[in-house]
């Protein structure tokens, strides 16, 4: 998106900026690669710095309820000073490193309701302006889909994706934010579960996998959450047997009640260990959170019938594509601050 708003202070015949992606999607802790394109105005400017923000729209619970809200999580100098002629053109190519904690917005084409963007800022003569948002595509990490894939086998349907403020105590979490994956119970596990909530959290070595499950309450009780924590490698996401380590995972997850239950070292099975967790969203609250196989799709075709709308291991359906599309209007109302 060209952005040709012209910086205030400079008046008519400022230089616009036009930021250009490559083709995605993109992988967390891989390379987001593209060039921005300047046009000179109507005289020579000295361009201070061009900067690239990532930007995502985000949920937030406080005391009185929940909110919705852009933040910006990572921040890249792709140009320093320099002259800009009269009426020049220049395009200057970028290489920046993904956070590896991005979240997913996509898996096998289609959107899981996730808004990303990338916003340029062209500071000229000590004046700041930020342009448009260009849609950010990110695809999972070969074991997140594995993963994802393994689910869908074992019965579980996707329902919704979310990114929520906050972070999960006893992990790892850099972002100020995480991506919670809600998903329908398999049959085997309905009576154990109302949800399922799956969030990864990636790093250079490896990823904590993070499952909670909403239980329901007896009669006299009410429901309440459980939580455990997988750290996996990514060698070899292709040859492990994913279907049986995460069924096993949900098994431990239902006889555990709201422990985070941490796994061997990366590449390593079985569980070491058991502590508390917790999210913090915002720092208003914390509370303890986040039999056999079933043949059914995988995660990517339901979420694929999803969206055409139809029911094969889904509940709920998939938030409109639209909402990509239509990333502007998402963050129209972030005003000059982030969220």
């Amino acid at each position: 998106m060209v952005f040709k708003r012209l910086l205030g202070s400079l008046g008519v015949g400022g230089p616009t900026v036009d930021t250009v992606l490559d083709s995605g999607p993109f992988l967390p802790g891989g390379s987001l690669t593209g060039q921005v394109h300047l046009q000179g105005g109507s005289a020579d400017f000295d361009i201070d710095h061009i900067t690239l923000e990532l930007v995502a729209r985000v949920e937030a619970e406080h005391e009185e309820g929940e909110s919705e809200g852009a933040i910006a999580f990572e921040r890249f100098t792709v140009a320093g000073s320099f002259r800009l002629a009269e009426g020049e053109r220049r395009s200057l190519p970028f290489t920046v490193a993904l956070p590896w904690e991005t979240p997913a917005t996509e898996l096998h084409g289609q959107p899981l309701g996730i808004v990303l963007g990338v916003r340029t800022e062209l500071s000229v003569a000590g004046a700041k302006d930020k342009g448009d948002l260009d849609p950010l595509t990110i695809g999972p990490l070969p074991a997140q889909e594995a993963i994802l894939e393994a689910l869908g086998q074992l019965g579980f349907g996707f329902k919704s994706a979310d990114l929520e403020y906050g972070h999960i105590g006893g992990t790892g979490q850099t972002l100020p934010f995480y991506q919670e994956i809600e998903l329908a119970p398999a049959p085997q596990y309905a009576h154990a579960m109302r949800e399922l909530e799956v969030t990864f959290l990636a790093n250079p070595g490896g990823m904590e996998v993070v499952l909670e499950a909403d239980k329901p309450g007896g009669f006299f009780s009410g429901g309440h959450d459980a939580l455990n924590r997988h750290a996996v490698g990514h060698e070899g996401a292709a040859h492990r047997d994913w279907s049986a380590a995460v069924d096993a995972w949900v098994r431990q997850l239902v006889a555990h009640r709201g422990h985070l239950a941490a796994s061997a070292p990366y590449g390593q099975p079985g569980p070491c260990g058991e502590g508390s967790a917790h999210k913090d969203n915002h720092g208003h609250h914390g509370h303890e959170h986040h039999g056999g196989h079933h043949s059914g799709p995988g995660m990517g075709t339901a979420i694929a019938a999803g969206a055409a709308g139809l029911a094969v291991g889904v509940a709920g359906g998939l938030v409109a594509a639209e909402v990509v599309d239509e990333i502007g209007d998402a963050f129209e109302d972030e005003g000059d601050e982030d969220a």
